[in-house]
């Protein structure tokens, strides 16, 4: 990712609902059109957080694997 991250969220070792309630608190404080970085180890928020942002409106701007983490880069609107 290229683009500048205003805000980063390192979920790792936590469990679900715990990085999306996370998340939702971050998106709360954050400024429309900011770019919030996740850091995730919970396979489940590979379908929580799509759906968060479908849900709520932001953009998932993209997703990736690497190892046994999970990075989420997410626009918000």
């Amino acid at each position: 990712m290229n683009e500048r991250i205003d805000k980063s969220l390192d979920a790792s070792g936590l469990m679900c609902p715990e990085p999306v309630m996370m998340l939702h608190k971050i998106m709360r404080e954050a400024s429309a059109g900011n770019l919030i970085e996740v850091i995730a180890t919970d396979p489940s928020t590979l379908r929580d957080i799509p759906k968060f942002c479908l849900f709520l409106g932001h953009e998932l701007v993209s997703q990736k694997e690497q190892g046994d983490q999970y990075f989420f880069y997410i626009r918000k609107n």
